[in-house]
């Protein structure tokens, strides 16, 4: 019996597809400005940038960057056939641009108070992938 499989006859995990070309620019020191020019669809660059403006205090950019990232996820996990629900692996590295996203637009949710979007975005989070929620807490 597989440990992923799901016992309750819920939806199948998501599996996203690799973006190499990305990620080995972002791992060879390519700015993730540059990198997001040339795969505008790219989850991960979209995070990676929301992650840099909230660290330099640059909360309303983080958020806007991390909306970006977080529609992006949502378009590449409907072409690989979720149907708006169901586990999206943080295991699966391909999936981790889409959690990123989603972690950050909670993060900057909440620090310009927009509750609401918060909340549901941690839920989304968790509901998506418990080890995400937990990696990025």
């Amino acid at each position: 019996m597989s440990i992923h499989q799901n016992l309750l006859g819920g939806p199948a995990p998501t599996y996203l597809p690799a973006e190499p070309e990305p990620l080995a620019l972002l791992a060879g020191g390519s700015s993730p400005a540059e990198v997001a020019a040339s795969f505008p669809t790219s989850s991960l660059v979209w995070a990676q940038l929301a992650d840099d403006a909230f660290a330099a205090g640059n909360v309303i950019e983080s958020y806007a960057y991390a909306r970006t990232g977080y529609h992006r996820g949502l378009d590449s996990l409907r072409r690989a056939g979720w149907k708006g629900h169901g586990p999206v692996p943080w295991e699966h590295e391909a999936n981790r641009g889409f959690l990123r996203a989603l972690h950050a637009l909670a993060r900057a949710a909440a620090a310009i108070e927009e509750k609401e979007e918060a909340a549901r975005c941690a839920t989304f989070l968790h509901d998506s992938s418990p080890l995400a929620s937990e990696t990025l807490g």
